[in-house]
């Protein structure tokens, strides 16, 4: 698995994506700050695989706040779109409006150097990198962060509404459509029985069709 600080240091970002941002304009001023609202094609697999998910080049609504601090870039924002998916009830498609907020630091990549003591352990900071954003030629990549923030968003089990009744778990029939469907319940204890009756009451209805026993015994003689 490729680690954060990987992808920003060693992935040579690709600035003709809209989910890359560059942050020239802060200058590298504490304090500076600016805002961006923008909207973006949802990249692939942009949710919970199997369940629920904002389709790939779906449009996704973007307001993100820019501020420069001593570390780096901090980045606050929200996303808007529309995930679709099936509900976990009745098995029908759904779609509802996601918003997701998050807040990530993109830092600079001498900071790192600068921040650290002589007396450091290279394996800590090795492990504290794996969790770190970075900067690169003062732009960043939004796309992990925002795939992590609308994963989090997404509910695990989607619904349709909160009232589905969901599938008959005998004939999988509607249950919000045929709200007086059931199933008349037979105890297990008495099948065996109720079958011995059928079985006697088939017999019963044969005999009244047909003669008397004995008769065509004397018919005979």
């Amino acid at each position: 698995m490729i680690s954060k600080a990987g992808k920003a240091l060693n992935g040579h970002l690709d600035h003709r994506s809209p989910l890359v941002f560059d942050t020239r304009e802060l200058g590298r001023r504490p304090g500076a700050m600016k805002r961006l609202t923008r909207t973006v094609e949802a990249p692939k697999d942009l949710g919970i695989d199997g369940v629920i998910g904002v389709q790939e080049n779906a449009p996704v609504a973007l307001d993100l706040r820019l501020e420069s601090v001593m570390e780096g870039v901090l980045v606050t924002g929200t996303a808007r779109a529309t995930a679709e998916g099936e509900c976990v009830r009745c098995l029908e498609p759904l779609a509802l409006e996601v918003e997701a907020d998050f807040q990530e630091m993109f830092s600079y990549p001498d900071a790192d150097d600068r921040n650290r003591s002589r007396t450091a352990d290279p394996v800590d900071d090795a492990e504290d990198d794996e969790d770190r954003f970075f900067l690169e030629d003062d732009s960043f990549d939004l796309e992990p962060v925002l795939r992590d923030a609308v994963v989090l968003a997404l509910p695990l089990q989607p619904v349709c509404k909160e009232t589905c009744a969901g599938l008959c778990s005998e004939c999988g029939i509607r249950l919000d459509e045929n709200p007086d469907h059931h199933h008349d319940a037979v105890d297990i204890r008495w099948a065996a029985l109720q079958g011995l009756a059928e079985t006697v009451q088939d017999g019963e209805k044969d005999n009244m069709g047909g003669a008397e026993p004995g008769v065509d015994e004397k018919q005979e003689k």
